[in-house]
């Protein structure tokens, strides 16, 4: 988008603003934040299908890690920020005006009550960094995507439990796992892994269930 901030410089902001004593973040992240979480965020460029998406929700935005990081890379993609705290909703407010991106937006809503109005069927992709359990970030995503839009989900060491569980949710959710790739965004980094799931179909009757139920009591784990 036309008079979008250099990507380098828009980095260099938000690393400035996470600096400040009034980031929502732990003081051990922004010791980490340009080598390790600024690094991790953007290892979800090597994504074709995130690359390309015209709009992307960042579930659980927390202070921007990836939701502000990739928007400032990908000028031409409209990002819509979810994040249900306000605190952190003010702090990714600040940060898109002083990083100076023109595509990326604040959504300070519950996921769940988004996806029911205005978010629904509304993505090509969504992110979900730090947020949760694969079956958790599946449920949450489904009712944001359309058919064929794809879940972009950052984490750790593989879990056989996590992994099992979303394959038996996936009829549930509308949800198939394509692809599970292993990432070293930064040097030291080790059993980093991009988790991609796709939207098979329309949004299944049901979703989204109450706030809280993809967490509680997540599908796949009864």
């Amino acid at each position: 988008m036309s008079g979008a901030a250099p990507p380098e410089a828009a980095t260099e902001a938000l690393l400035e603003l996470l600096a400040d004593s009034r980031a929502p973040i732990s003081r051990s992240t922004v010791s980490r934040a340009r080598d390790v979480h600024i690094a991790d965020s953007l290892s979800g460029l090597e994504v074709d299908e995130l690359r390309s998406a015209g709009r992307v929700a960042d579930l659980g935005s927390g202070a921007g890690l990836p939701g502000l990081v990739l928007a400032a890379h990908l000028p031409g993609t409209s990002f819509d920020l979810i994040e249900a705290s306000s605190r952190k909703c003010s702090f990714l407010g600040e940060a898109i005006g002083r990083m100076g991106i023109a595509n990326a937006a604040v959504v300070c809503e519950r996921c769940g009550e988004w996806s029911a109005v205005e978010g629904r069927e509304a993505y090509d992709a969504v992110t979900g960094r730090a947020v949760g359990g694969l079956s958790t970030l599946a449920e949450l995503a489904s009712p944001l995507l359309r058919q064929g839009g794809i879940l972009i989900a950052w984490k750790g060491a593989r879990s056989e439990a996590e992994e099992t569980s979303v394959a038996d949710a996936a009829e549930r959710l509308a949800m198939e796992q394509v692809e599970i790739r292993s990432m070293r965004p930064f040097s030291r980094s080790r059993n980093r892994h991009v988790h991609l799931l796709r939207k098979n179909g329309p949004t299944p009757n049901g979703l989204p269930r109450r706030p809280g139920m993809a967490a509680k009591r997540p599908f796949g784990s009864e």
